[in-house]
């Protein structure tokens, strides 16, 4: 199922398909977008989802006589990976991608992970391992389309975006309808803010995300997740000044206006943040184990 009056198929520009998944949900709002760059010999970006109706869907998508000679993975959650593999078998293309949901991480992170005291881990594909790992700045091109690696993690470590002339692939990095969910120890707020910045330093002309519309105004867009993740972190910075305060109790604060089905969320960006602001000595988030954690449903999933 679609969201409400969305086509599985369209056309952003010439070159380029959007193929949408049906997997609508609160994590992945009307689907996942599956691309299909180029002709001829084309890249998919993406696969999405293990669905056997989105694998059929692609394929029909392909003109007569095209082929698909590469599979291009931006992050290797749930929603964005695990089709790669079914697809590399039916057509033979190898895929492409970061690496592991392990790769990336800094040592601080993978110090999180080998104490395993905060969670974590929703919505990976623990089974991803890519045919090819791609490197930061990698030139990937085929018949008539070219592709440059833009290692962004944040979101993911293993996150990558794809630049294609003046357009960029962003995966989950940046979305037009919702901020991503950074989910320590996979996710890292540091390493997000570091990778927007990267990004606001080109001059790229539209955005194609993994999930909703093309974001038409990079820059702006750009310029408002710095911004969206400075304010909450003075939010955060004044409640605690107030006095003792459980991370559960500060995320409702901060997060009063979104669903309770959403707080598990909104929480592991809170603990994102806690993370990064004790690395600055401003806070310590001691005390903060698995059982003061609670975890989003797994939306990602079909």
């Amino acid at each position: 199922m679609h969201g409400p009056g969305i086509s599985p198929l369209s056309r952003p520009e010439p070159g380029l398909r959007r193929v949408l998944a049906p997997n609508p949900s609160p994590m992945t709002f009307h689907g996942t977008n599956t691309y299909i760059l180029g002709e001829g010999a084309v890249a998919v970006i993406d696969p999405g989802p293990a669905l056997q109706p989105h694998l059929d869907a692609i394929l029909t998508a392909l003109d007569p006589g095209e082929r698909v000679s590469h599979i291009l993975v931006t992050h290797s959650h749930l929603d964005h990976s695990p089709l790669s593999r079914s697809l590399s078998d039916a057509t033979g293309a190898p895929v492409l991608a970061f690496g592991t949901h392990e790769d990336g991480r800094s040592e601080e992170m993978m110090e999180f992970a080998r104490r395993g005291d905060l969670g974590g881990g929703e919505g990976i594909d623990m089974a991803f391992q890519p045919d090819q790992k791609l490197a930061d700045g990698t030139i990937v091109e085929g018949e008539s389309w070219r592709l440059e690696v833009l290692w962004t993690p944040g979101h993911i470590a293993n996150h990558v975006c794809f630049a294609w002339e003046d357009a960029v692939f962003t995966g989950d990095h940046v979305m037009g309808w919702a901020s991503s969910l950074i989910s320590p120890p996979d996710g890292d707020l540091a390493a997000f803010m570091r990778s927007c910045e990267r990004l606001s330093k080109r001059t790229d002309r539209v955005f194609y995300p993994g999930h909703g519309d093309p974001v038409e105004s990079p820059a702006d867009r750009l310029a408002w997740l710095i911004a969206h993740r400075r304010e909450r972190e003075a939010q955060i910075l004044s409640l605690i000044a107030e006095g003792p305060i459980t991370l559960r109790e500060l995320t409702a604060r901060i997060y009063h206006d979104i669903p309770a089905s959403l707080l598990p969320a909104a929480e592991r960006n809170t603990l994102a943040h806690i993370i990064d602001l004790s690395r600055k000595n401003l806070v310590s988030h001691e005390g903060f184990s698995d059982g003061d954690l609670t975890l989003p449903s797994n939306d990602y999933a079909p």
